[in-house]
């Protein structure tokens, strides 16, 4: 296969905690990476660009915008035991309120070392009232988090389920607590937002005083049943050479599921309203997972691919840039590496 991208890159090392997601931008060769509470800006060579710090909440999935250049990830500020962790990581011992964003990183902007993602005019960011109030929310069956949503992780520029080839949204994923005694957090939940909203209501961000300027979802919010996951979506990335998009996640623990690493949504299929399982008569908007994984006695299909929850990003054509993480010491890196679609694995590397 006929390609001009390297096989793989060298991220360098990092100490502020592993990669979470990766973005690329094709035109001008370049790499983005969440390194937890910092984004940094490489070439395709692995020659470093810059980076944006001074973040006191954990930046997930990101993803590159090539209709406008810009870089989005999810961004969350809470007070459970990854909050915690991740203030401790980097000293700090601020109280932050419970809070979720859409971050909005100008990339052409990251000339260099440690920029401030405060003041430096590189970061503005859109709050998301949905997500809030479904982490501070209590479900019908009294279990507090409702849908057990524990922030959000994964993010993804496509198009609607079932339009494929239409305009273009902005999903994000809910990470969901792996709670293995409820029933109702067994759904991935994804939302949509318009990106031109979402531009619209971002403003920067100061961490001691947070905004409230947020855009609202578009329609209803999408169920895709997989059994329970480890915090859910880790990393959602739109494939149009597959028509999917990928999930990736941590294996859940339910011993009723298969409890894959990755499961792909097929983006031909519009959604359909049913009655969610186990959520207390609810309904809602469930997606349906594409035919060709690995299935189960649970009506889950899935693949026993391992990697991809620490950054996945399709390229076109079949070919995707999948993060294989790190630990040296203190220090976090990620080498990413060229994958090809076999359909089966359903990815090979390509050496």
């Amino acid at each position: 296969m006929e390609h001009n991208f390297p096989t793989s890159i060298f991220s360098g090392n990092y100490h502020t905690g592993h990669c979470q997601g990766i973005a690329v931008d094709k035109k001008n060769r370049v790499i983005y990476y969440s390194f937890t509470t910092q984004l940094v800006k490489t070439d395709f060579d692995g020659r470093f660009l810059g980076s944006v710090t001074g973040l006191l909440a954990h930046l997930g999935c990101i993803s590159f915008n090539e209709e406008d250049g810009l870089v989005y990830g999810s961004l969350e500020y809470k007070n459970d035991a990854i909050g915690r962790g991740i203030l401790k990581h980097i000293s700090k011992e601020e109280e932050l309120e419970n809070a979720f964003y859409i971050a909005i990183f100008d990339g052409e902007k990251i000339t260099r070392e440690n920029m401030d993602a405060e003041s430096d005019g590189i970061m503005r960011a859109t709050f998301l009232k949905r997500v809030t109030d479904d982490y501070l929310g209590t479900a019908p069956n009294g279990q507090p988090h409702i849908h057990g949503c524990s922030g959000i992780d994964g993010t993804a520029i496509g198009p609607v389920p079932g339009e494929v080839g239409g305009k273009n949204y902005l999903f994000v994923s809910y990470g969901v607590y792996g709670d293995t005694t409820r029933q109702d957090n067994d759904y991935q939940v994804l939302l949509r937002y318009d990106i031109a909203e979402l531009k619209k209501y971002a403003r920067p961000l100061s961490q001691k005083n947070m905004h409230k300027s947020g855009a609202e979802m578009r329609g209803q919010a999408y169920f895709l049943y997989t059994g329970n996951t480890e915090y859910g979506v880790q990393n959602l990335e739109y494939d149009p050479f597959t028509k999917s998009y990928f999930l990736c996640v941590y294996r859940g623990k339910k011993p009723q599921f298969p409890n894959f690493p990755l499961f792909m949504l097929d983006a031909t299929v519009p959604a359909r309203e049913e009655e969610l399982k186990g959520c207390n008569g609810e309904k809602g908007n469930v997606l349906t997972l594409k035919e060709g994984g690995l299935q189960s006695a649970s009506g889950v299909s899935g693949y026993p691919y391992e990697y991809g929850s620490t950054g996945f990003a399709a390229l076109g054509n079949g070919l995707y840039y999948v993060s294989y993480d790190g630990r040296n010491g203190n220090d976090w890196f990620t080498t990413v590496r060229l994958c090809a679609w076999d359909s089966k694995t359903p990815l090979t590397i390509v050496l």
